[in-house]
């Protein structure tokens, strides 16, 4: 089975198509077969006026355009698509939502951060680790960052803050909240150890390729410290020549970096674990849950 989910965030959009096995044994594989990125980057409009702007509906559009040929080209089966943190405070995200459907016959679900906390989770990360450890998933994105807390193969509490890198490059972050996150870490999981850090996020897998670090070992908070270090006094044309980044990673890492350290140091977290997963994987393993319990399998509906 062929399905696919389009990640409408606040710094890109991207759209990931993955082929999925289920063998005999009842086990899955879910292998990737295209990702494609499109850094649209709403954020900017938004945590500024508050609204998406007509030129950046506009690219919108055209990329959920382009997403439906490929679509079609690819033969997917079904498609799971959700907008985030810049859509959940746009005043005019209903508008949009309407027009992409007019325009491409594409639904977009705009999801709230518990949502997207939820999703995240769902990819089952940590039920492949040592159980004598707890685990907590850190997402950072370009509008919000969320958190779940995971030990003993159970969720046990989850959380999205208002904080991203692209607030931070537009010094949309209050002081409180920062104040909340500490106050998360101090009441949920400080008593837990030892505790493991899983990062998700363009920002940490693009820090984890550069690492070298083999896939499975852990990055560790000192490394992640010495990036923020080397990386905050070059400008982003330098951060794009010495580290071959985008320019629309570039201007964001040391933000994302920012938020990750933070998170690590005040929940007394020496290593985080780099899945290289995001949002996307976890709508196609959801939308492959819906699936399972319905009688729409190979029915393609955009």
């Amino acid at each position: 089975m062929r399905l696919a989910a389009i990640d409408i965030g606040s710094n890109a959009v991207r759209l990931l198509i993955n082929d999925i096995t289920t063998y005999t044994d009842g086990s899955l594989d879910f292998t990737k077969v295209n990702l494609v990125r499109v850094p649209i980057r709403l954020g900017f409009d938004v945590f500024e006026t508050g609204i998406i702007s007509a030129k950046k509906e506009a690219q919108l559009i055209e990329t959920m355009k382009a997403f439906k040929h490929l679509l079609n080209v690819y033969g997917v089966h079904r498609l799971k698509v959700c907008a985030t943190s810049a859509m959940r405070d746009a005043r005019n995200s209903t508008n949009i939502v309407e027009a992409v459907f007019s325009q491409t016959g594409i639904n977009i679900e705009v999801i709230s951060g518990s949502t997207e906390a939820e999703i995240l989770y769902d990819t089952h990360q940590a039920e492949t680790m040592d159980t004598k450890n707890a685990y907590l998933y850190i997402d950072v994105g370009g509008g919000s960052t969320e958190l779940t807390f995971y030990s003993k193969k159970s969720n046990i509490v989850k959380r999205s803050f208002n904080i991203g890198t692209i607030r931070l490059l537009k010094e949309q972050i209050d002081e409180e909240v920062w104040d909340e996150i500490k106050y998360f870490l101090k009441s949920n999981i400080k008593q837990f150890s030892p505790l493991v850090a899983i990062g998700t996020g363009g920002n940490i897998n693009k820090i984890f390729s550069i690492s070298k670090k083999k896939a499975g070992k852990p990055l560790l908070l000192e490394a992640l410290r010495e990036y923020y270090k080397e990386m905050s006094p070059l400008s982003v044309v330098e951060r794009i020549h010495k580290y071959g980044f985008r320019e629309d990673r570039a201007d964001v890492i040391v933000p994302a970096l920012l938020i990750y350290t933070n998170i690590m140091r005040w929940g007394n977290m020496e290593e985080i674990m780099v899945p290289q997963i995001g949002l996307a994987d976890g709508l196609i393993k959801q939308l492959h849950k819906e699936l399972s319990f319905t009688s729409m399998m190979g029915i393609k509906h955009y």
